[in-house]
């Protein structure tokens, strides 16, 4: 069987129709070229050019081996090319955990920034709340997760990447007038709240700062999805506080409006394993400010 040297010794006298010219293309003299191209034809057991003193053609043979040769080299080529660039992270497939409020806004951009600059590097999306994220990433199912803090497992690491304010929802049936606009003007109105077991930072948020504000809103629904409370909200049902994100959702029914006295509190933290060895993460971790921007 021949090999690829030999191959690409033939695609290059096959393209320049000169032994000479096609030994400097390959950086090598023209006795080993010659060689190659000899044992290639024996190994063949037909002739694929015919020589002269003054000129070198191709035979019938060499023409129609010259289309498959030039696939196999540029198979090989490109073979070695994406095994370089897994290697170094520019090519690869990253499972991606993230919170459902994430993929509002930021997650869309965060992977069109990461296609500019790392085209080939494609992700396995799982949407997931914060805990199941953190098993996820302990487990290996999930290379990189957007969650919420706290992670406090030393086999991981965390880095901020967003912080947002919580905005005003009122159902639009309720006058401008009449809407709230500070923390303090909640109180005892109606309220939807985030659910303590699965939207737990959510809820502990909004318990701190309605203490803060020595408000105390009727809670008349504990939800765990955004979208969920938004749709509620729309239905006359009460008031919520969202991250501002979620203004994207265009929620029929809902008046967004600012918190007066809100501050940016509402985190996002892009977490891996410490023992991360996947190299398109790796590829990625260094530049995830960058890669978080807005655009």
């Amino acid at each position: 069987m021949f090999e690829l040297i030999q191959l690409r010794c033939f695609v290059a006298v096959a393209e320049e129709l000169h032994f000479g010219r096609a030994a400097a293309r390959l950086n090598m003299t023209q006795p080993p070229l010659s060689r190659h191209i000899q044992v290639l034809e024996r190994v063949m057991k037909v002739p694929l050019f015919y020589r002269s003193s003054r000129t070198v053609k191709l035979t019938a043979a060499g023409s129609a081996f010259l289309v498959e040769a030039r696939r196999v080299v540029q198979l090989a080529d490109s073979a070695v090319a994406t095994a370089r660039a897994a290697a170094e992270g520019r090519h690869g497939l990253v499972s991606l955990g993230f919170t459902a409020a994430s993929g509002y806004s930021f997650l869309p951009r965060f992977i069109a920034n990461v296609q500019k600059i790392l085209p080939d590097v494609r992700f396995v999306l799982k949407e997931m709340v914060s805990d199941e994220q953190v098993e996820s990433l302990l487990s290996g199912r999930i290379d990189l997760g957007f969650l919420r803090p706290p992670v406090r497992h030393p086999a991981m690491v965390s880095q901020e990447v967003l912080r947002e304010r919580f905005i005003i929802c009122s159902p639009a049936s309720v006058p401008e007038e009449e809407r709230p606009r500070r923390l303090a003007d909640f109180d005892r109105l109606p309220f939807i709240t985030y659910a303590p077991d699965k939207a737990r930072y959510f809820h502990d948020l909004l318990a701190g700062l309605f203490a803060g504000a020595r408000a105390e809103p009727r809670f008349v629904q504990y939800l765990a999805q955004i979208h969920t409370a938004l749709m509620l909200v729309g239905a006359g049902h009460g008031y919520a506080l969202v991250p501002e994100s979620s203004r994207r959702l265009h929620p029929d029914g809902v008046v967004f409006s600012e918190l007066e006295d809100g501050e940016p509190i509402v985190e996002l933290q892009a977490t891996w394993r410490r023992d991360a060895d996947n190299p398109a993460l790796l590829a990625l971790v260094p530049r995830l400010m960058e890669l978080c921007g807005s655009d």
